[in-house]
């Protein structure tokens, strides 16, 4: 698949809006990027014009989003470009979404102490309870020493899973692509 991957470095505009869904909590916001330029004549750097982006981040990148980020911060957001049109009030509007790989306070204007999330112990969790986990989870036991902690297991997707819908159109299209040559 040939996804385009961006990455911006702006301000938090709204705050995180953060929700639990069958597939996983995802947590959304909007970001602003304004672009600067110095100005040779006055001396001085200029404001251009500014973009806005919603950004999405789903499972534990999202949760820990979440807890970590306030409006106004300025962070480094890495994902997958998304461009939709809408028509609302007759007029067609242009969307730009951003489905989040990586995202970071941006330490060239700021310093950040850095805090791994805990897991709960397996015993200590209840089924369901952790990121990421949705309907058909198995339940989690206490791990053995020295044993591999494994992922938990995802029960079946929605029926409208953005990113099934997505892998699925990424599969009927490369599908339409094969050529034969002679």
């Amino acid at each position: 698949m040939n996804d385009t991957t961006v990455t911006l470095v702006g301000n938090v505009a709204t705050a995180v809006e953060y929700r639990d869904t069958a597939t996983g909590g995802v947590a959304r916001f909007r970001f602003a990027v304004t672009a600067r330029r110095w100005d040779r004549e006055k001396g001085l750097w200029s404001d251009g014009p500014t973009s806005f982006y919603t950004v999405s981040a789903w499972r534990s990148l999202g949760a820990n989003l979440a807890t970590s980020v306030s409006v106004g911060e300025p962070l480094v957001v890495h994902g997958r470009l998304r461009v939709r049109e809408d028509e609302r009030d007759g007029q067609r509007k242009t969307f730009v979404d951003v489905a989040a790989l990586a995202v970071g306070h941006d330490l060239s204007r700021g310093t950040a102490a850095f805090r791994r999330v805990a897991r709960p112990l397996r015993a200590e969790a209840e089924p369901g309870s952790w990121p990421g986990a949705g309907p058909g989870a198995e339940s989690r036991t206490e791990p053995q020493v020295g044993a591999v902690e494994r992922a938990p297991v995802l029960g079946p997707a929605p029926d409208r899973d953005p990113w099934a819908v997505a892998a699925e159109e990424a599969a009927a299209e490369s599908a339409t692509q094969l050529v034969t040559v002679p």
